[in-house]
């Protein structure tokens, strides 16, 4: 192969043309398009939540328990749905409003147990669920007993 056929690239670009050529490819925010879509998703999940505490309220709960049972059986759908690998959809389109209510707290803990699933349901699944979940339940419920020894001697 001849070595004198073949020139060098040479490509002058001058600071102003990049600058241009930069904003021409970088991407545009979509900052109110991500806020409206955070703001639908995240009300939507929290008006199933005030269904399932009506539902439970008439079906004969106090208001208290309700709520109780409502916000377990949130954390159940959110592990459920991250499971089946729907709340990750819901999460790509609603962003910041899945994450905030409590399902987005049991997608948290679920989807990182997910990825070792080929390890097995109990060994893989089971192990991380209780590596990333542990800190959590300890913490929680170090601080409601701390919480309720103070309760307990201020009244």
């Amino acid at each position: 192969m001849d070595n004198q056929n073949v020139s060098k690239p040479s490509i002058t670009v001058t600071p102003e043309q990049y600058k241009s050529l930069a904003q021409e490819f970088t991407p545009k925010p979509t900052v109110v398009k991500n806020v409206v879509r955070a703001f639908v998703v995240g009300g939507i999940i929290c008006a199933i939540g005030q269904i399932f505490i009506n539902l439970f309220v008439t079906l004969g709960l106090a208001r208290l328990e309700a709520s109780t049972a409502a916000t377990a059986t949130m954390i159940f759908l959110g592990a459920l749905l991250t499971g089946l690998g729907i709340y990750d959809e819901i999460g790509k389109f609603g962003g910041a409003g899945s994450i905030v209510p409590v399902t987005g707290f049991a997608n948290s803990i679920v989807a990182p147990a997910m990825e070792f699933k080929r390890e097995g349901y109990v060994l893989g699944v089971g192990a991380k669920l209780f590596t990333v979940a542990g800190p959590v339940l300890v913490y929680g419920i170090a601080t409601s007993i701390v919480v309720g020894v103070v309760y307990f001697f201020l009244h």
